[in-house]
């Protein structure tokens, strides 16, 4: 049986793919709150520009190209099987060749309706326009978990890290909640690696190798391919 390994990622991974981090984002649309671009309220109130923020974040994500470090997480297939849990909403992960992804804050290539039924529908790069309607007549918004709003996939995730032999943190300072509490699910023989720029509180157990993603990654994930 292959051992199996947790990838628990965040923005900084994609941010070495050029993407800004949501606040990066919203920076520059500065004279409005993030209440008015990613929460159910400002969703009610101006459809219209939250369209408008999205539309501009997925026509950059679908530009952007995976980097080494996503290629080097896809690589690990090769040898193990591998869970990507992400926070990102891009689908640099899929797009290097990871088959597993759970995206816990949603992703950018789908839309999916505002009626009860979530109709969802894979739109990659395009837009979504006011007006364009899921199959059962309510306005398409961005498949992506707003402010207010639970996030997906958390007890699976939590599952998944709960078994893994390896886990990897890379390009989050897990100071975003809940997804950051998923390290606390692994378990105490697991290899545990945590790798981000900066981090001032490493949890128990995780092995901290600062610097960016694309440079330490391969160099790590390497060693666990030979």
């Amino acid at each position: 049986m292959r051992e199996k390994i947790v990838i628990l990622s965040g923005s900084g991974l994609s941010a070495e793919s050029g993407l800004p981090t949501f606040r990066d984002a919203a920076g520059l649309w500065r004279q409005h709150s993030w209440q008015d671009l990613a929460s159910p309220e400002g969703w009610c109130a101006n459809p219209a520009l939250v369209l408008e923020f999205y539309n501009e974040r997925r026509a950059r994500a679908w530009k952007a190209q995976p980097n080494a470090a996503h290629l080097a997480i896809a690589a690990l297939e090769r040898k193990y099987e591998v869970v990507v849990v992400t926070q990102n909403v891009d689908a640099l992960h899929e797009r290097a060749g990871s088959t597993t992804v759970l995206h816990v804050h949603g992703e950018l290539s789908y839309a999916r309706g505002t009626g009860p039924a979530r109709r969802r529908y894979r739109i990659d790069g395009a837009p979504i326009e006011i007006g364009q309607l899921c199959a059962e007549g309510t306005q398409l918004r961005p498949d992506i978990v707003w402010f207010g709003e639970e996030t997906q996939f958390m007890s699976e995730a939590r599952e998944y890290v709960a078994a893994a032999d390896k886990v990897l943190v890379v390009g989050t300072s897990l100071s975003v909640y809940p997804a950051a509490s998923l390290v606390d699910a692994a378990r105490g023989d697991a290899d545990k690696v945590l790798n981000c720029l900066e981090m001032d509180d490493v949890p128990r157990g995780f092995v901290f190798h600062p610097g960016p993603a694309t440079r330490v990654l391969p160099r790590i994930i390497d060693g666990w391919l030979t």
